[in-house]
């Protein structure tokens, strides 16, 4: 019962769009609207500008590390558990029940969870997105490095950071769906239209 409640608060925690709630409050704009349309750091970063987009960043990231110390204490530390309640939240984000199931791709999110799971994997996957968003400045085409980079990563060496394997499925699944949530990001790489960090959106009026 508690791993199910775990579960079930994570995916609220999740649920809870920063971006629409610092653009209501602060802006007055639903930042779904404008921009990209996505309810995510980087378009907040284009609508908002970067105070904004940190204050994003950073409590999205927190949701995804909340939910999987979440799921290690309800559990009584369950990794499986803990690894469920992350991408309960990373759902949360992407489809959140407070916003008509609108929200955005999981990356701030996912890079909170996939933090608490499995740090080190991720921390050099990290290295490799951050160097990829300074060369290239496309965020999507880091972030979707970042997924892929620790997931093979972390399949690698699992055996020498100590990490259960099963984490593993639940690192491709991650990966699955934010490449699946990318689509059209993908698509506008492949044809070199993407959008680059530091370009602006106008607020629709």
């Amino acid at each position: 019962m508690t791993s199910a409640i775990a579960i079930i608060l994570s995916y609220l925690i999740g649920a809870i769009s920063f971006s629409y709630v610092i653009g209501k409050k602060f802006k007055q704009l639903d930042i779904r609207d404008h921009g990209s349309g996505n309810a995510g750091a980087t378009n907040t970063l284009r609508v908002m500008g970067l105070a904004p987009a940190i204050a994003v960043l950073l409590l999205d990231c927190a949701k995804g590390i909340v939910a999987v110390w979440i799921g290690f204490w309800l559990s009584g530390g369950d990794p499986m558990i803990a690894a469920a309640s992350g991408f309960a939240s990373i759902i949360g984000h992407n489809w959140p029940i407070y916003y008509g199931f609108r929200g955005g791709k999981g990356v701030a999110t996912t890079i909170g969870v996939l933090a608490a799971l499995v740090f080190f994997p991720a921390l050099i996957a990290g290295v490799i997105a951050i160097l990829s968003i300074v060369i290239t400045r496309f965020v999507s085409l880091g972030s979707l490095l970042f997924m892929l980079g620790t997931t093979i990563i972390a399949a690698l060496s699992f055996d020498y950071f100590d990490y259960p394997f099963y984490f593993v499925y639940f690192l491709v699944g991650i990966t699955g769906l934010s490449f699946w949530r990318h689509r059209s990001n993908i698509e506008r790489l492949l044809k070199g239209e993407e959008s680059k960090l530091g370009q602006k959106a106008s607020v629709k009026q």
